[in-house]
C-alpha cells in the first residue's frame, strides 16, 4: 500500500520541526536580550553583568538568524532543484560565499571571545548580596539577573562540552572506520 500524500506531509512535518528549532535556538539569546536590558542597572556590584546578556543575546541572534537564513535559503535551493551553472570564468566559485564565512566566523570568534570575558564577570562576584546593604548599597545584585547569568554560563559550558565530546566521538569512530577500510 503506497501513500500518494505522503511526501506533502513529511514536507508539512519537516517545516514544522524547523520553525520548533529556530524558536528554539533563539530562545536562549532572545531571553538573555530580554534580561540585560530589564536589568540593565540592577546589578552595581559588576554592572557588566546584565551587559554581558544583552550584547551576548543581541549577537547571538544575529548569528542564529543568519545561520537559518543561510540553511532556509539553501533548502530553498535545493527544494526547487535549481543547478548552479559552472562558471568557467571563476576559479574560484567559493569567493562568491566568502563574506558569509568572515561574517559567521568574526561573530563566532566575538561570541567565544564574550563567553570568555562573561565567565570572569559573573563568577569574579559569585554570590553577591541580593539585597543591598544599608553599609554599602552599591553591593549587590539582582537575584533573578544574577542567577539567570550563571545558568546561561551553565547551559554554555554544557553545550560546548557536548559539541567537544560528540567531536571526539566521531573523530574516533571515523579513524577507526577508516583504520579498518585498509585492512
Amino acid at each position: 500500500m503506497s501513500c500518494l500524500g505522503c511526501g506533502h506531509y513529511l514536507q508539512v512535518m519537516f517545516t514544522a520541526c524547523f520553525i520548533f528549532g529556530l524558536l528554539a535556538f533563539l530562545a536562549l539569546p532572545l531571553s538573555m536580550t530580554f534580561t540585560g536590558m530589564k536589568f540593565l542597572e540592577d546589578c552595581p556590584v559588576q554592572p557588566l553583568i546584565p551587559l554581558y546578556l544583552l550584547v551576548g543575546g543581541v549577537i547571538g541572534s544575529l548569528k542564529v538568524t543568519l545561520l537559518l537564513y543561510n540553511s532556509t535559503r539553501m533548502r530553498q535551493l535545493l527544494s526547487k532543484s535549481v543547478v548552479i551553472d559552472d562558471d568557467d570564468d571563476d576559479e574560484y566559485p567559493w569567493r562568491q560565499n566568502a563574506h558569509k564565512y568572515y561574517i559567521h566566523l568574526t561573530l563566532s570568534l566575538f561570541l567565544f571571545l564574550w563567553f570568555i570575558l562573561g565567565n570572569y564577570w559573573v563568577f569574579s562576584v559569585y554570590l553577591p548580596n541580593f539585597i543591598p546593604p544599608f553599609h554599602q548599597p552599591q553591593d549587590y545584585c539582582d537575584k533573578t539577573l544574577y542567577i539567570f547569568a550563571v545558568g546561561v554560563l551553565i547551559i554554555s559550558h554544557t553545550v560546548l562540552f557536548l559539541l567537544i565530546f560528540c567531536s571526539c566521538c566521531i573523530y574516533c569512530f571515523s579513524r577507526q572506520r577508516y583504520s579498518s577500510d585498509e585492512d
